[in-house]
Order: C-alpha cells, then sequence, then structure tokens
C-alpha cells in the first residue's frame, strides 16, 4: 500500500497533538509538514506545541513546521486555553524543543507543494481554515493540484462547542470557513460525529492511564487531557474526552472506518452575533444547491478507540488492522 502523502495544517493543542501522533506513528500516511493557524492558543505555544510532538513520535528532524497566519481574515476571536489548559497541552508547558521553524511561510508551502505534486498531496485541515482560504486565492486551480482536503469542522444539525450555535474551528473564522467550501472539494468530519463515535469515558482513560509508566504515547495523552476532563466533569458532569482531530487521522488510515457519509451543500454564518460559525448542511436538499462538501455522519467508534489505543499504548496504529 502506498502511504498518503499530507500536509496538515494545525492550531496545535490538546487533541492536535494526538492527531498528530497517529499520523506521524502510521505506516500508511507520510507527514510532508505542518502548517500552524491561529486558534486554540497562543500562537507561539502552537508551533513550539506542534516541534515537541514530533520529537515526542521521533519526527522533529524529518517534518518541517511552516508558521502560518496569526489571525483570522476579518474577525477577532478568542483563543481556548479554558478547555485546553496554559501553553495548549493541560497546563503542562513542556520545555522548548529548539528547533528551527521553516523558511516558507506556511500559505507558501502549502501552494508550491501543491504545484510541484500535481494530484499527490492531502491537505488535513484540523484548525481554522485560514491558511487554507489564502492558500485558495493564492492559487485558483489548488482544487485541482491536491489529491483530496479533509476538515474538521463545523457542527452538522448540532450543538455547538464553542456557542450554541458554532463549533470553534468554523467559529474563530467562518469567512474562511466559507471560502474553502467554495473553492476546494471538502470532506468534512464534525462536532457532532466526533461526540458520538470518539468520545472516551472512564473505562478507556483508565486503560490509558495504566499504559502511562511503559507508554511515552499513553503517559503524554494523560498528562495533556487532565485539564480538558476537569473542565467536562464541571461543565457536563462527565469524565471524558473527545478526540475531533484524530477521528479525522484514523479515517485517512482506515477509510473503513467510515460507516455513513452524505454529500451535502454546507455553509457557514459569517455574520457577528449569536450565529456566527454555524454551520448549514442541506440535507434535505430544501435550497436547490450543488453539493459541495461530503459529510461523514457515523464512524465505527469501536475500531476507531483500538486503533486510537493501538497508537497511544503501543505505538502502532495499525497493529489491529489487516
Amino acid at each position: 500500500m502506498d502511504r498518503r502523502r499530507v500536509i496538515i495544517d494545525t492550531d496545535t493543542a490538546g487533541d492536535d497533538t494526538q492527531a498528530l501522533v497517529l499520523a506521524a506513528l502510521s505506516d500508511r500516511i507520510e507527514v510532508e509538514g505542518l502548517t500552524i493557524v491561529a486558534g486554540n492558543v497562543e500562537f507561539d505555544h502552537e508551533v513550539e506545541n506542534a516541534k515537541y510532538t514530533l520529537g515526542l513520535a521521533g519526527k522533529a528532524d524529518e517534518v518541517p513546521v511552516h508558521e502560518g497566519i496569526r489571525s483570522p481574515l476579518q474577525k477577532e476571536y478568542e483563543t481556548a486555553e479554558y478547555v485546553h489548559g496554559e501553553g495548549g497541552l493541560g497546563g503542562e508547558l513542556f520545555p522548548d524543543t529548539g528547533i528551527e521553524s521553516a523558511d516558507a511561510h506556511a500559505v507558501d508551502y502549502i501552494v508550491e507543494t501543491a504545484r510541484e505534486n500535481p494530484g499527490e498531496v492531502t491537505l488535513v485541515c484540523i484548525g481554522p481554515l485560514t491558511n487554507v482560504a489564502m492558500a485558495c486565492k493564492r492559487e485558483p486551480d489548488l482544487d485541482e493540484l491536491l489529491d483530496e482536503v479533509w476538515v474538521m469542522g463545523g457542527n452538522v444539525n448540532c450543538l455547538g462547542n464553542v456557542t450554541p450555535a458554532a463549533e470553534y474551528n468554523f467559529w474563530v473564522d467562518p469567512d474562511a470557513a466559507n471560502v474553502v467550501l467554495r473553492e476546494l472539494s471538502t470532506t468534512i468530519v464534525d462536532w457532532g460525529v466526533t461526540v458520538r463515535d470518539s468520545t472516551f469515558g472512564p473505562d478507556t482513560l483508565g486503560r490509558i492511564e495504566d499504559a502511562a509508566e511503559d507508554s511515552e504515547f499513553a503517559a503524554f495523552y494523560d498528562t495533556i487531557t487532565q485539564q480538558v476532563r476537569a473542565f467536562n466533569r464541571e461543565e457536563m458532569g462527565e469524565d471524558a474526552t473527545t478526540q475531533p482531530d484524530s477521528l479525522v487521522v484514523a479515517c485517512l488510515i482506515e477509510p473503513d472506518l467510515i460507516e455513513e457519509s452524505g454529500e451535502y451543500h454546507v455553509d457557514v454564518d459569517e455574520r457577528e452575533g449569536m450565529t456566527r460559525g454555524y454551520t448549514l448542511v442541506d440535507e434535505t436538499g430544501v435550497l436547490d444547491e450543488p453539493a459541495n462538501a461530503r459529510v461523514v455522519e457515523s464512524i465505527d467508534a469501536e475500531g476507531f478507540r483500538r486503533l486510537f489505543l493501538d497508537a497511544v499504548i503501543h505505538g502502532d496504529p495499525e497493529r489491529s488492522l489487516a
């Protein structure tokens, strides 16, 4: 099986780091580079979090980190340290890596890599879509130059996670989200399928805790999820975590995890106010607009859990795959 070549665009904190670990450990994915976008926490922390995670996974010398745009296209936004902790890794400030960022700006890197490798590179977007929107503006033929574009974002007919109406990535930069949806053929993994199919409760979290003494990946996960677990206990009354970004990478590693998906017209509310970032998915076709995105609707939750545990406990996400 040929390894899928990917660029991962990330606002590195919390689950972003676990998605990077999955991708770095996989024999089915070749991470060409990381691009950093404004989102979860202060930008320089995001950059350092990405470098630290690559180092943990043994890829720091192989995968360049390209710094991107430090603010949304038009709007102001708030970071999410209240969920991810100071610095974005559960409040734990890991030591600086000393690794230099790559020279090329993230937007230039995305465009040039696509131009030099037409049809060969998949773009995996697990943060706000600012870098990708600017890449679309820079290269009008980007859709034809990329293999696929996967997006973690939006909330399909369910509550959001930053406001009742919106998921965080689309809320941060709804203008960019709409540019990407208009210009690129995307596959969306939304907040709803994340909650339904990637929530880990006490049993799974206990398995990871038990493995932390022998697995540096399990220990890392246990450390960086303490803040979000505390947040979820206080806000929702349950000791649980969700893995939205890891879910995207897992679907690239093992496409058979996807049980249901549909092609729909998707739009995002760009207006300021209560519905900023709201994701409209025309599941009933009443708008009579052409479909512009594939939306993942159901994922094999047990298969995902097994793949994830194989990665963080055994260092091999494909351990149980045929």
